[in-house]
């Protein structure tokens, strides 16, 4: 498994209650797809979410968030955890 961050940019402005729960269904849906969403981040007036997931591959990660609520990531980046 990998991990990557995803971003996605939403025109005017995004409410975190509404990020919560999205985030929800994603994990509601990840199993089936052997993916894991662990932490996000959101900057409601720049309309800006940042998701940290665990996955086989970007597109895996990205068919989650299509199946749980159709809102797709605009970038995906591999990443690596360092202290």
């Amino acid at each position: 498994m990998s991990l990557f961050m995803d971003v996605h940019t939403l025109e005017g402005g995004v409410s975190a209650a509404d990020v919560a729960e999205a985030h929800k269904k994603d994990l509601e849906t990840q199993g089936k797809f052997g993916v894991s969403y662990l932490r996000y981040w959101v900057d409601e007036s720049a309309g800006k979410i940042f998701c940290l997931v665990e996955a086989e591959n970007a597109e895996a990660a990205n068919t989650v968030h299509r199946e749980a609520h159709g809102l797709v990531a605009d970038e995906i980046y591999p990443v690596s955890e360092h202290s």
